[in-house]
């Protein structure tokens, strides 16, 4: 599944023309500028974001790589999540909420304690360890032959016992 996530991107880049040049409107709007604020606000909320995704997160017992395959990103993208380093776009974010069962408004540090109807999820049907997970992640990536492999290696192991 693929995941539409946005990348920070700095003033230069984005009043910069093809050609590599500042055009009229570019030095117009860099006169005028963004906000300070506006841009430490931003950085702000990706850090209280971050946090929160950790903490939530780690009370769930769960890896990065875990929570990254649950709402369809790189893990290295889900790490830079959450370390603020970016936003992540409203589906993500969603899907984030649902992973973690945490509202958004308190992912987002925005403080309410009511949480909205969509975020109510049923549990998940069975707490697997994390060893397990981490299987079941290489084994949903294998091909067919390798998959039956596997599986007469198992059932070998089990007569075993």
């Amino acid at each position: 599944m693929a995941s539409k996530t946005t990348f920070p991107v700095t003033p230069e880049q984005t009043s910069t023309t093809r050609r590599g040049t500042r055009g009229k409107e570019a030095k117009e709007k860099q006169q005028v500028g963004t906000p300070r604020g506006t841009r430490e606000t931003k950085a702000k909320l990706s850090k209280a974001l971050g946090d929160s995704a950790r903490e939530a997160r780690q009370k769930a017992g769960l890896t990065q790589a875990d929570v990254a395959e649950r709402i369809g990103v790189a893990t290295e993208v889900y790490g830079r999540l959450e370390r603020g380093l970016l936003m992540p776009s409203v589906p993500t974010l969603r899907r984030l909420c649902l992973a973690l069962h945490l509202p958004a408004d308190k992912l987002l540090a925005l403080g309410t304690s009511h949480s909205p109807t969509w975020a109510d999820v049923p549990p998940p049907p069975q707490q697997e360890g994390l060893q397990m997970r981490r299987l079941l992640r290489h084994v949903r990536r294998l091909k067919p032959h390798q998959l039956r492999a596997l599986s007469i290696v198992a059932a070998t192991l089990r007569k075993d016992e």
